[in-house]
């Protein structure tokens, strides 16, 4: 299969795809040794480069590095999402995000950048490669409608314009939801085609409750919780079952170390890491057969 592209993994990375020329390239000046971790679409699973025939001659064949790479997924199969980022990296995505969002302008731009980062850093069971394929004039229309029809009703004032403007918020965030998951794509930005399917009246359910919830001081967690596991059943277009696993109290627990983390300012990143690399664990695909059968 001479047009077949690979990917392979370095230093906790994921790169790729690779024509298969340039991927000899790499074999013939050492980019990619006998303990690299390699995978094309006739694989079905990741493999270390030494164990596949003819691929590198005489290879050695050591067993492979501790973290060298991420865990080898298996092709359709099942399992948690991981996500891995750099802390430098993390600190520079933050604050081109912060300052974009008090301008509020360059908000669409720097959303889109930051989707784009999350996703790039994601790992998917099955799946070599995640990217974000949403474009910034996709939502400037109700961006800035949102933004316009939030400073009026700021202006008009009242209990009423105030309860509106909480429903516009909460339309946004549906909109967006639906946005972010129609546009993941795959590592050549090609959309996989799924599509958010829960109805706009029942988010902004879910929402008005979140925000009620909060007079409990914990019930949040719970809450949140359940939304959650409604948004990913709720994500069509795959044959793979989304499930969040997670219960209340674990993300009621994760989220007090947090927010007591970020009042220190300086382990933000680290917390931040800590958080969503649980996050991502908690949400597991399965194969829907296995899942109807638990």
């Amino acid at each position: 299969m001479p047009n077949r592209s690979w990917y392979c993994a370095s230093q906790g990375q994921q790169h790729g795809p690779f024509p298969e020329a340039q991927f000899r390239e790499f074999i013939a000046s050492g980019k990619v040794r006998a303990d690299t971790m390699v995978w094309n679409e006739s694989m079905a699973d990741w493999q270390r480069a030494g164990d596949i025939p003819g691929l590198i001659a005489s290879a050695a064949r050591p067993p492979a590095m501790p973290g060298r790479g991420p865990a080898p997924p298996r092709a359709g199969g099942s399992g948690p999402l991981s996500i891995d980022f750099e802390i430098l990296d993390f600190v520079r995505q933050a604050l081109i995000f912060f300052v974009g969002s008090i301008l509020v302008i360059p908000l669409p731009w720097v959303l889109v950048s930051t989707l784009k980062w999350v996703t790039s850093r994601t790992r998917v069971p099955g799946r070599p490669g995640l990217t974000f394929a949403g474009k910034v004039e996709t939502i400037l229309w109700w961006y800035f409608g949102a933004v316009a029809a939030l400073i009026v009703l700021n202006f008009v004032g009242g209990r009423i314009a105030s309860y509106i403007s909480l429903l516009v918020q909460f339309g946004l965030a549906w909109l967006a939801t639906r946005w972010f998951v129609a546009n993941l794509a795959s590592s050549d930005e090609q959309p996989l085609g799924l599509q958010f399917a829960g109805p706009i009246w029942t988010y902004v359910g879910w929402s008005v409750l979140g925000a009620l919830s909060t007079i409990t001081i914990i019930g949040w967690a719970w809450v949140y919780t359940a939304q959650t596991r409604w948004i990913c059943s709720n994500i069509e277009g795959t044959r793979r079952e989304i499930v969040f696993k997670a219960t209340g109290l674990e993300y009621l627990w994760r989220t007090i170390v947090t927010v007591i983390g970020c009042a220190f300012i300086i382990p933000i990143p680290w917390v931040t890491r800590w958080m969503m690399s649980w996050l991502a664990s908690q949400t597991v695909l399965v194969e829907r057969d296995a899942h109807s059968q638990t």
